[in-house]
């Protein structure tokens, strides 16, 4: 149970704000599933002290038979939309901000929780890094191991950040009235034994038992299901998951974790590093096919024919080959095959997946 001990302190940190009304919100139509409505979780506790993300939560539209989620890590260029909106350049491709993104996600995953993982750093405002999940360098290019990283940074992220959104949505059905998107605060006032405003969590070992109903709890099997997204550099983090497969079933509680993802997405998988940008490592694809993860690869022009990067094309090609031989449940599509590469195509992708 250690991940549910890592992270619950500073979740109940957060859950206090919650109580207290630390909310911004704006007037509205009442509902108890707000849909497109997405709530902002600053520094949301990791495995480690310190190594911290925020997230981005939207609540499923419909009611499933079991919890379901979908958890996305964004490309470069995306975050929040009021961020985007004040920078020089990045404005121009507001429409595929955070919130834009989880709206989109939340329409094409009706039954699911959405789930937006921030890297931890954006390199001149425009680099995702995420550096709690793979090693890497200045932008962003990872440099992968088989390390049990990004499986338990994800999970204790999940433990931690669950009852809080569950907390908060309680609170909405019963007291508040929304129209949009709203934050919790942060405050000054921190656990004692918090490290650049995230908690280790050591002292507290319990997960609130409404919101193990509502999300499940990641370490249980069958408890709920994930569906986990990359979209262009976000894809390092899949790609890290796939390197730690081995390491991953030797570990009960990640092991768990692990079986109840049922799927998998790159969407134009990229980022600035020379190679492995797909896996294409035959004994990492094997093992990767025994956990009858279904696997969907949906790519633009943009990425896969680029000749000025023509690895990227031939990785994605091996890639899709040796799942397809070793009898993965796999769709893989090439998008805008007809039309000029650009990178509005790119960011398309989200439109037609």
């Amino acid at each position: 149970m250690r991940f549910l001990g890592r992270a619950a302190c500073s979740a109940c940190h957060l859950l206090l704000l919650a109580e207290a009304g630390a909310l911004a919100m704006c007037a509205g139509v009442s509902t108890a599933y707000p849909g497109p409505h997405t709530l902002r979780l600053p520094a949301v506790p990791g495995y480690e002290a310190g190594k911290c993300n925020d997230m981005l939560f939207c609540h499923a539209r419909e009611e499933g038979q079991r919890p379901r989620h979908v958890i996305y890590f964004p490309g470069d260029v995306q975050n929040y939309r009021d961020v985007m909106e004040s920078h020089s350049e990045n404005f121009r491709w507001k429409h595929w901000s955070l919130e834009d993104t989880a709206a989109i996600l939340s329409r094409r995953f009706l039954s699911s929780h959405i789930w937006i993982v921030k890297p931890s750093r954006m390199h001149l405002h425009k680099f995702s890094c995420y550096d709690h999940f793979v090693e890497s360098n200045m932008f962003g290019a990872p440099k992968h191991s088989a390390e049990l990283m990004a499986f338990r940074q994800l999970l204790s992220l999940l433990v931690s950040a669950f009852p809080v959104a569950h907390n908060v949505l309680m609170s909405q059905s019963n007291k508040y009235t929304l129209s949009r998107d709203y934050d919790i605060l942060s405050c000054d006032a921190s656990p004692s034994n918090a490290e650049n405003g995230c908690s280790s969590g050591k002292d507290v070992k319990t997960f609130p038992a409404n919101s193990a109903i509502r999300f499940g709890l990641p370490t249980v099997r069958d408890s709920a299901s994930f569906v986990v997204i990359g979209f262009s550099k976000g894809c390092v983090v899949l790609n890290q998951l796939l390197h730690e497969l081995q390491e991953a079933q030797n570990d009960k509680e990640v092991s768990s974790f692990l079986a109840n993802i049922e799927a998998m997405y790159w969407l134009d998988g990229g980022h600035s590093g020379g190679s492995e940008t797909w896996i294409t490592h035959l004994d990492i694809l094997k093992t990767f096919a025994q956990t009858a993860i279904a696997v969907h690869t949906h790519v633009t022009p943009y990425q896969v024919r680029d000749s000025m990067r023509s690895w990227i094309g031939e990785e994605h090609k091996k890639f899709v080959q040796i799942l397809k031989e070793n009898n993965v449940t796999l769709a893989s599509q090439l998008h805008f095959m007809n039309e000029i590469p650009s990178l509005d195509n790119h960011f398309r992708v989200h439109e037609v997946f």
